[in-house]
């Protein structure tokens, strides 16, 4: 009858064992996935922050965000900086830029790309990025092709989307000679700058 106490008592140290180590494991995994995910601008937000940016409270720049927060809604980081380029048909174009989420530490970051397409001038333009789904800056570092169609123009702004999988960038532009007419083009982002647009 002791023995079989024994045992008993064992096994059931044993499986409580089992459930505080699920739980433990189940709550590591929550908090694993909250620091994974980043709060998110309110539209308040947005537009103070390209306001300041742009140091212009025109309303087209107000038009042109509000296409893209009702489109996408808010974003959980954003790209400021400015971009030089010029083309012919077959254009490149540079840029640098600080990436910055809520509540975090900005990193500066570089992009550069071709364009191809009715595509003729040169321009010298400041950017303001909205960032969507990007978990951390590592994951911008890559090839974002952009969005058929996407191109909206009011004023002297003009914005389209890039995406590569679920992350989505509208980088809303304004500047001298700002090129409207880009038909196929990708935003490669980069830690350091490279002279290389491909």
């Amino acid at each position: 009858m002791l023995r079989y106490s024994s045992t008993k008592a064992r096994l059931t140290l044993m499986v409580a064992s089992l459930l505080f180590a699920s739980g433990a494991a189940t709550a590591a995994g929550k908090a694993e996935t909250a620091s994974g995910s980043h709060a998110t601008y309110s539209d308040d937000e947005v537009v103070k922050a390209a306001n300041d940016f742009f140091k212009n409270g025109a309303e087209d720049l107000g038009k042109v965000l509000g296409k893209v927060l009702k489109e996408k809604g808010q974003p959980v980081a954003f790209i400021r900086g400015e971009e030089g380029g010029g083309a012919v048909g077959v254009g490149l174009r540079y840029g640098r830029g600080e990436l910055v989420f809520k509540g975090g530490a900005g990193r500066v970051v570089y992009w550069q790309g071709p364009s191809l397409g009715f595509d003729v001038g040169a321009n010298a333009v400041k950017v303001f990025a909205l960032v969507y789904d990007l978990k951390s800056a590592e994951q911008l570092f890559q090839r974002f092709p952009g969005a058929e169609g996407s191109l909206y123009f009011v004023g002297g702004f003009g914005v389209n989307y890039v995406q590569s999988d679920h992350v989505v960038i509208a980088p809303v532009r304004f500047g001298v000679g700002w090129r409207q007419g880009i038909a196929v083009s990708y935003m490669h982002f980069s830690p350091q700058k490279r002279l290389n647009p491909f």
